[in-house]
C-alpha cells in the first residue's frame, strides 16, 4: 500500500470482505483443531483464545487490506441443549460483513464468527 492514497472510502472489489472465503478459513481451522476432541472445561478458555488467534491470522493473510477484524469463538459442552446467540453492531452495509461457522461433535459445540469492518 506504499505510495497509495490513504483516504479511500470504499475498498476495491478484489479487497472487499468475502464471507465465503472467510467461512472456509474458519471451517478449516476449527475442523482441524477440534475433530476428535472431548470437552474439558479446564482447557476451553485457552483453546478458544488459541482458535480465535489462528482464525484471525489466517483471515488477515487472505488479503483483506484496511479491514478491522473481530473474531469471536464460543465453545460449550454438547448435551443436546439448544443455544441461541446474537450480536449487534453499527456498520456500513456496503463494505462491512461477517462470516460464521458451527462445529458439533459428540462432546462439544463451537461457534466461530469473524466480523470485518472497513477502516476508512
Amino acid at each position: 500500500m506504499e505510495g497509495s492514497d490513504t483516504y479511500l472510502i470504499r475498498p476495491n472489489h478484489q479487497f472487499k470482505f468475502k464471507p465465503a472465503i472467510v467461512k472456509e478459513c474458519i471451517r478449516e481451522i476449527v475442523r482441524e483443531r477440534l475433530s476428535g476432541m472431548r470437552y474439558d472445561p479446564e482447557e476451553v478458555p485457552e483453546l478458544s483464545r488459541s482458535l480465535a488467534d489462528c482464525i484471525k491470522d489466517k483471515v488477515k493473510n487472505a488479503g483483506f487490506d484496511r479491514y478491522k477484524l473481530v473474531v469471536q469463538v464460543v465453545i460449550g459442552e454438547q448435551r443436546g441443549q439448544g443455544v441461541k446467540m446474537s450480536s449487534r453492531c453499527l456498520w456500513d452495509a456496503d463494505t462491512d460483513n461477517y462470516a460464521e461457522d458451527i462445529f458439533i461433535n459428540d462432546s462439544l459445540f463451537c461457534v466461530a464468527a469473524v466480523f470485518g469492518t472497513y477502516y476508512y
